[in-house]
């Protein structure tokens, strides 16, 4: 899921938020009412709308990393717009292509896939894109949304401050959390204990990992459109959620998927502490 539902009921809550953005995981609940500024970029080239970028990984958010990813890995050329500014749908990611404005994560990959005439996918077969797949909508549609509630809901508001110091933020952080809890609630998934639902990320996790096994990336050799969501969504465990549940369990017990995300890392992010705000000091030999 791209982004949480928009919040229109109770009136508290268009009174705080009537002329800003509410970020959930780096996603906006409510649209901005500002005008869009176009931006001029090269044909062929991406204009990439997202947020800033994040302490220890270049995004705080999944699908903003997952796209950024594809679009290095699909080696397209694009230019970054960090300002924080909303698709037509008020969501981000989103992005502008030859003068094509295009919103959501995947739709923008798809878009890109059929103008440029890319298969990121080929060297799969028809079982294994089916495997991909639903590994991916495991990822994006189940696991997220664990990382949602312990992020938001489980976590300490020193986490969120520290994740958010540098987004500015127009709505008060315990506005968001009533609003996330109200989100969750109607996903269903909020409605279970918090020992279920980090039974259910736990799983998700373990499923990941089994399947993985000793394999570089998600389907064997080489990476895949799929790499970029399970990518996006466990570099948020691995570097932006210090001491959580997910952390811990990936550390003692999922190691593999530790290693996985280094992988992608290294080879798609060579660049990855000059996009970051709190890069690694090196130790003075």
């Amino acid at each position: 899921m791209e982004n949480l539902h928009e919040i229109l009921g109770s009136k508290w809550f268009k009174l705080s938020c009537a002329v800003a953005g509410v970020v959930v995981f780096g996603y906006v609940i409510v649209k901005r009412f500002t005008r869009r500024e176009k931006k001029i970029a090269p044909k062929d080239t991406v204009i990439l709308y997202q947020f800033g970028r994040g302490p220890k990984a270049p995004s705080i958010s999944p699908f903003p990393l997952k796209l950024e990813t594809y679009l290095r890995m699909a080696n397209i050329p694009y230019e970054n717009d960090l300002t924080g500014k909303m698709s037509s749908k008020g969501k981000t990611p989103w992005m502008e292509y030859n003068g094509v404005a295009v919103a959501d994560s995947q739709f923008c990959i798809e878009y890109l896939n059929k103008e440029r005439g890319i298969d990121l996918n080929a060297h799969l077969t028809a079982e294994q894109k089916a495997i991909a797949r639903a590994f991916q909508k495991m990822t994006e549609e189940n696991l997220y949304w664990t990382l949602v509630m312990q992020r938001w809901l489980y976590g300490t508001k020193k986490d969120l401050q520290y994740l958010f110091q540098n987004l500015r933020l127009s709505v008060p952080l315990f506005l968001i959390r009533r609003t996330v809890n109200s989100e969750v609630h109607g996903h269903g998934i909020g409605r279970h204990s918090k020992e279920e639902v980090l039974k259910i990320g736990k799983d998700d996790l373990k499923a990941l990992s089994d399947y993985l096994s000793q394999k570089p990336f998600l389907m064997g050799d080489e990476p895949c459109e799929a790499d970029c969501a399970v990518f996006g969504m466990l570099a948020q465990v691995v570097w932006q959620m210090p001491n959580s549940p997910h952390e811990i369990w990936i550390k003692k017990e999922f190691p593999n998927l530790i290693e996985y995300c280094y992988r992608m890392k290294e080879r798609f992010w060579p660049d990855w502490d000059e996009n970051i705000t709190e890069p690694e000091r090196k130790k003075m030999e």
